[in-house]
């Protein structure tokens, strides 16, 4: 291989060797050894301040296969030969080698920040230039933990912080698997990073650091995806995954024996809505995902009366599932998610044919019964949509669902209700009342107006 001095002083840096070859008074800065190495090249491999008027002068070949002087110094953390490059007009700021590989690229992946501020300066610069197999410089410095170039590069607003490499991982994922913390709060620092971008295997930045047991780095995460701070228990949930992985893997303890109070951590995770978490320890196969606490609570009623719909579509997903399981108060997830208003989970759960939409709670209340009172009319419609959905089941006091809306002023439900052929607009509680009487005692005008539109209202009744 033939090195010119050029390239020498691009990619070694051995000084004194360069000195001596510099200081000899015949020395010709064209003129190649036996090996082919011209001086230029010697003295850019070198980075001499003597090589400078010879890198001004020369040119941006270098003798090192297809790597440019610009790549051979900005790999090797040469600086100064960097700027001096970059201030001649026939260098190619972009020029990649073989592998893809530009010199901002090289600079970034081994951490040399005056490399990498300089390149950035010049607008012909690509922040974004990826190699052969789609890693962009912020990907290579953010998986190698190379603070300072990572805060240099999220400078630049045209930095695409969620570009994925050829196996879909992006910045971020690669930070937390490698447990750089400094480097995930960098990134989450930017409004438009994205922490829930899954690699081609399905994994996430949160579920990588919970794999590799980076606890600081998940608390980091965790504390981005809930800014309101989570629960005790959901900590509990979360920093107790690396001894639990340990333990089961080592000792195999019972997972549902290891618990914070009361609750296991399955119950924590889903209550809380750590999806990533209830995956990973339904994944070891010995956690029971039925286990109900001292109330009767299971998972999956947690996470439905919460309104976790992810976490519930993962607890569904598993056959040993009970979905009508209640808790001592005979609350099922249904009744939960319905009384609370929680859309998606009503919807996922009305998607099993084997949910009962009519189990009563305590007091006899009914799913529909409880979002027709709160007025809920998202809960109400799909209810209604369920053809073995009873409109009229009365609770402990007789009241029916549609009294419960006419009463308490809910005129959308009212229709909802009234859309159904079967629904009995006449029905008496145990005190006689009918829904035109409730409503017309709580002067919920537009209600009684709905109600006197239908030729089969019984104003008589009450």
């Amino acid at each position: 291989m033939g090195n010119t001095l050029s390239g020498w002083v691009a990619c070694d840096g051995q000084e004194e060797a360069g000195e001596m070859i510099l200081g000899q008074d015949d020395t010709n800065p064209g003129k190649q050894n036996e090996e082919g190495q011209s001086l230029p090249g010697l003295a850019a491999w070198y980075g001499l301040e003597e090589a400078k008027i010879l890198l001004e002068e020369g040119d941006d070949e270098s003798d090192n296969g297809d790597q440019t002087l610009l790549w051979c110094a900005a790999q090797n953390g040469y600086t100064e030969v960097v700027k001096i490059l970059l201030r001649r007009g026939d260098v190619d700021h972009n020029e990649p080698d073989h592998a893809g590989q530009a010199p901002l690229w090289c600079a970034a992946a081994n951490g040399h920040e005056g490399v990498v501020e300089s390149l950035l300066e010049w607008a012909e610069v690509n922040p974004n230039v990826q190699d052969e197999k789609d890693r962009t410089p912020l990907l290579c410095a953010a998986r190698n933990g190379h603070e300072g170039v990572v805060e240099l590069l999220l400078e630049r607003i045209d930095v695409g912080i969620n570009r994925q490499d050829e196996k879909g991982r992006t910045p971020l994922l690669c930070a937390a698997r490698n447990g750089h913390e400094r480097v995930v709060e960098l990134l989450l620092g930017r409004i438009d990073v994205d922490l829930n971008i899954q690699d081609k295997k399905g994994r996430t930045p949160i579920s990588c650091a919970a794999d590799h047991q980076h606890v600081r780095v998940v608390e980091i995460l965790l504390g981005k995806q809930n800014e309101e701070g989570p629960t005790l228990l959901g900590w509990a949930a979360w920093l107790g995954l690396g001894m639990v992985k340990m333990l089961v893997k080592r000792l195999c303890v019972d997972l549902d024996e290891l618990d914070t109070g009361d609750q296991t951590l399955l119950r924590c995770a889903a209550q809380n809505g750590y999806a990533e978490v209830v995956k990973i320890l339904l994944g070891w196969g010995d956690v029971d995902p039925d286990e109900s606490d001292n109330g009767g609570k299971t998972p999956l009623l947690y996470a439905a009366q919460n309104g976790h719909a992810e976490v519930v579509k993962i607890l569904l997903g598993r056959a040993n599932i009970d979905p009508n399981e209640p808790d001592y108060a005979g609350q099922a997830p249904l009744w939960c998610a319905a009384a609370n208003g929680h859309e998606g989970v009503v919807e996922l759960l009305l998607e099993r044919a084997d949910v009962n939409p009519n189990r009563l709670a305590s007091r006899c209340r009914t799913p529909l019964w409880y979002a027709a009172r709160n007025g809920h009319e998202g809960v109400v419609e799909l209810l209604l949509g369920r053809i073995d959905v009873n409109p009229n089941i009365q609770d402990k006091k007789g009241r029916t669902p549609l009294l419960c809306a006419a009463r308490n002023g809910h005129e959308r439900v009212v229709e909802l209700l009234l859309g159904r052929s079967d629904v009995d607009l006449n029905i008496q509680d145990k005190e006689g009342r009918t829904p035109i009487s409730c409503a017309a005692d709580h002067q919920n005008v537009r209600v009684v107006e709905i109600l006197l539109g239908r030729d089969d209202v019984d104003v008589n009744l009450s």
